[in-house]
């Protein structure tokens, strides 16, 4: 799961209290392909205490897309005492992978994270999964989506998180969902909407009420069939706002959405009552 050098490295970053730099951390390799994360700490940190780690996975339809996406909600939520990743996953336009490679990435990336948890300073049971479109199909997609696993993953640790936070996610890849035409039949493992069951993560889902791409009537029934089988999913409607409202250059949406998430997050206990922590 992790190379001997990294792990002496973790070792020693993590013995000064400094973390690893804040800086990218090689994730996975498959074939000449690295994939990597970028970590962001809180600034201060005590030496003996777990953090909860939150993981963003960035949106592009499977196609493209950039990790710094959620730079701006990763360094908010640093500031709030949570240990942040931006993480990268193959790409059609990159790698010319489809959207199978896209969920292998996401589960590895999870299962490193935990995995390593001790080297991050992070509790391995208080893991958020975060993303926005397609990144927020991955993020729901590890905690509910079954296979999909990458061959050199240790299948031991879970790529399960312990809650998410989805903004406009494409949580719907049946006959008349998204990206369909690229799922094809495999879409009753890799939809999120048609893999609900007890025991997913508590769940906050962020939509604008003009999406064009996730309609709110398919919203509303993923939160409908998550409470019927006794799990939480929180649904926050934004009037009127499309596609991607949530990002940064959005910036009146951008911190409702933060605020809304730092809400969910001090209701499960992630965060507590929020200090004077400024949204910019």
């Amino acid at each position: 799961m992790i190379s001997k050098s990294l792990l002496i490295l973790c070792i020693f970053c993590s013995f000064f209290q400094i973390g690893l730099a804040q800086g990218l951390i090689l994730y996975k390799e498959v074939d000449t392909t690295q994939l990597f994360m970028e970590v962001i700490y809180p600034e201060t940190r005590e030496g003996n205490k777990e953090y909860p780690a939150l993981v963003f996975f960035f949106g592009g339809g499977w196609n493209g897309g950039s990790r710094q996406q959620f730079a701006p909600q990763a360094a908010y939520f640093a500031k709030r005492g949570i240990v942040c990743f931006l993480v990268d996953y193959r790409v059609k336009n990159i790698h010319q992978t489809s959207p199978f490679e896209s969920l292998k990435d996401a589960k590895s990336a999870i299962r490193f994270i935990r995995s390593n948890a001790s080297d991050f300073q992070i509790d391995p049971q208080s893991i958020i999964a975060a993303g926005g479109s397609a990144g927020g199909h991955l993020a729901a997609a590890t905690a509910l989506s079954p296979g999909f696993d990458e061959g050199t993953d240790s299948l031991d640790v879970s790529a399960v998180p312990n809650a998410l936070i989805l903004f406009n996610p494409v949580i719907d890849n049946g006959p008349g969902g998204y990206g369909y035409e690229r799922i094809g039949d495999a879409f009753t493992r890799f939809s999120p909407l048609h893999n609900i069951k007890t025991g997913a993560p508590p769940t906050l889902f962020m939509l604008g009420t003009k999406d064009n791409l996730i309609p709110v009537i398919t919203a509303e029934y993923y939160k409908m069939v998550m409470e019927k089988v006794g799990s939480r999913c929180d649904l926050e409607l934004y009037e009127n706002q499309p596609h991607g409202f949530f990002n940064y250059s959005n910036f009146e949406n951008y911190k409702k959405t933060i605020q809304a998430s730092d809400e969910f997050l001090q209701s499960l206990g992630y965060l507590k009552e929020k200090p004077e922590v400024e949204i910019n």
